[in-house]
């Protein structure tokens, strides 16, 4: 008997650990085949076999030939790292503001904030196309990083977490003389760092990723995103398959990157996160 209770939490575990990489397996199979068919001869795309029979950079080298790549990678670093700054400050300013301040119309205020994160972005495309039209926005950075520099989600979340913080450490901070000011980036964010590493990193794949806005007010490639390069692969003659994987593999890879590099910072912010 006691052999049979020691053995259940293991063949528990084991089960666990099989659904697991499974799952895994399902997420990483289409990245894998991303890059295996960018590497693929032009006539084994359509081969059934998991490694290709020869590799080949030419759909790389006609990438980097057809493609300002430069530009792209420039426009699209400097729309991700302006939208993401201006989304996780904003958000922390008025999540600040909502958690600390009493001022009139305050839960109404916050209600209507709230409501707007249940708003499809398909509903507030045409308005902000209107408007950035009339602002001569159109095929411009502005155009694609204004009209998302306030995310309610950042917002939201710093709001719960602020909420949530130590009354005792505020009052302290106060009782020394500091300032509102002084207390969020003095006492306040240094103890949110874990959930602002988090934040960021979500917020910065969501802009770096987007396509459908940048695809709305530009149709310049000059002015373009990596995202919008991709689609002059889908041509009326036939997709050109391998240049499109190759184009998509060097649109992930900054990524790739960034999750190599804080990869413990991304593990810890969302385990101390959910701690909370």
């Amino acid at each position: 008997m006691m052999v049979g209770v020691h053995n259940k939490p293991t063949a528990v575990r084991w089960i666990g650990h099989i659904l697991i990489g499974t799952l895994c397996l399902l997420v990483l199979f289409p990245l894998y085949w991303m890059v295996v068919t960018s590497i693929r001869p032009q006539g084994d795309f359509f081969a059934s076999s998991l490694l290709p029979s020869s590799v080949t950079l030419e759909h790389y080298a006609y990438v980097l030939n057809h493609l300002p790549l430069g530009r792209l990678f420039v426009n699209t670093a400097v729309m991700a790292v302006v939208r993401t700054v201006a989304q996780v400050l904003i958000g922390l300013l008025a999540g600040y503001a909502f958690a600390r301040w009493d001022f009139f119309g305050k839960r109404a205020l916050f209600t209507l904030f709230t409501f707007t994160w249940l708003v499809p972005q398909q509903v507030t495309m045409i308005p902000n196309y209107v408007l950035m039209s009339q602002l001569g926005w159109l095929n411009s950075l502005a155009g694609m990083i204004v009209p998302s520099m306030v995310s309610t989600f950042a917002m939201i979340l710093l709001f719960q977490q602020i909420k949530g913080f130590p009354h005792d450490l505020i009052d302290a901070a106060r009782v020394d003389g500091g300032t509102s000011w002084m207390i969020l980036w003095r006492v306040i964010v240094p103890n949110l760092r874990a959930m602002l590493a988090s934040l960021v990193i979500l917020q910065f794949i969501g802009a770096w990723n987007d396509y459908f806005w940048p695809l709305l007010v530009s149709n310049r490639m000059e002015t373009g995103v990596l995202q919008l390069g991709l689609q002059g692969f889908f041509t009326q003659e036939g997709d050109l398959w391998g240049p499109m994987m190759a184009a998509a593999t060097l649109t992930a890879l900054p990524i790739f990157i960034i999750y190599v590099l804080l990869q413990r910072q991304v593990v810890d912010s969302f385990v101390k996160s959910g701690l909370r």
